[in-house]
């Protein structure tokens, strides 16, 4: 048995390869389940227990060799293959590399900033687990405010509460905090609600909020603001309407429409036949939001406005399900790189 094991480790180390065939021959005689190593193992255990110890340290020897040997000879054959003469052929085409393309959402958030930097606006941004006092009460929300419900908020602790913030306007807050008059900033960033997924909702979605905080700030200037933003998003010939609405940090507050861009204003079924499309909510900062921050509210006034990111979107491509921005599918992604 020691003999046999002796003369294939010769045969082992004597082999020679010139091509992927006999490499193949190696393995399949050496190392297949039917090969000889295999073999060997099938014999010891008809070796005497006294001799096993030394049978199997040669067996394992076998084995090491076989492997490394046949490593050797890939190695050896794929070196031949990629570079027979000891050259490289410079002029060869390198191999090409797909790449990736932004996420629409991205380029919305990204053209949504840059059109409100043309015109003065910084960016900030804030934490997304915030606490009760910078997402609730510094805005005016009175403790039994709906959205304050356990049906509308993730709320990770309690007493005090601990929660992932359910819109950016807590940013707002931070701000004006640390910061006096004149301010203008907007403030993009993911927000959590806790909504039934459907194709007009989602659980995580994404927000842009501004605020301008100044001396003489009046509606007037918000509504310039708002109109220009829409010319610049939606095309020039865009029109906007203003709706009376109610938001606890704003007075007055509005709802802000566009004209449909599909229909022209005639009405269709994107519109629902009214020929507008909601867009954002907006208003002058309610007094009492100001106050909470440490600002002067007889001196100064000012406006905020927040909009959906993914509702600009599907406005803007026309996408009908709010759930393929989360799928990560790369045909639905790479449609947008080209309409940018």
């Amino acid at each position: 048995m020691l003999q046999i094991i002796d003369k294939l480790l010769k045969d082992v180390e004597n082999f020679k390869a010139e091509n992927k065939e006999q490499v193949e021959d190696f393995r399949l005689k050496f190392l297949s389940k039917k090969g000889e190593i295999s073999k060997v193992f099938e014999e010891f255990r008809n070796v005497p227990n006294e001799q096993k110890k030394e049978f199997g340290q040669k067996i394992n020897m076998l084995k090491q060799s076989a492997l490394a040997k046949f490593e050797a000879l890939q190695n050896n054959l794929g070196n031949n293959d990629n570079d027979e003469n000891g050259n490289i052929d410079l002029s060869l085409p390198g191999t090409p590399v797909e790449l990736g393309s932004h996420h629409p959402l991205s380029i919305v958030r990204n053209e949504i900033i840059d059109i409100f930097s043309r015109i003065g606006f910084t960016v900030a941004e804030g934490p997304e687990v915030e606490d009760d006092w910078h997402v609730f009460s510094s805005l005016n929300f009175p403790p039994e405010h709906p959205a304050r419900d356990m049906q509308d908020t993730f709320f990770i602790e309690k007493n005090p509460d601990i929660l992932l913030r359910t819109h950016t306007s807590s940013v707002q807050t931070r701000v004006m905090e640390h910061t006096q008059p004149p301010i203008r900033s907007i403030f993009p960033g993911r927000v959590f609600r806790n909504e039934a997924i459907s194709a007009r909702a989602h659980c995580v979605f994404h927000q842009i909020e501004g605020l301008y905080v100044d001396t003489n700030v009046s509606f007037a200037d918000l509504k310039q603001t708002l109109l220009y933003f829409a010319k610049e998003m939606f095309g020039t010939s865009t029109q906007i309407r203003l709706r009376p609405s109610y938001f606890p940090f704003t007075e007055p507050s509005a709802e802000m429409d566009i004209s449909c861009s599909i229909c022209g204003g005639k009405g269709c079924a994107v519109c629902k036949g009214t020929g507008w499309l909601e867009i954002l909510g907006c208003g002058m900062v309610d007094p009492n939001v100001l106050k909470n921050c440490n600002i002067d509210a007889d001196k100064y006034t000012g406006f905020a406005f927040g909009m959906g990111v993914e509702r600009i979107a599907m406005l803007k491509y026309q996408v009908k399900d709010i759930r393929l921005f989360f799928k990560n599918d790369t045909r639905f992604i790479k449609q947008f790189e080209a309409a940018k």
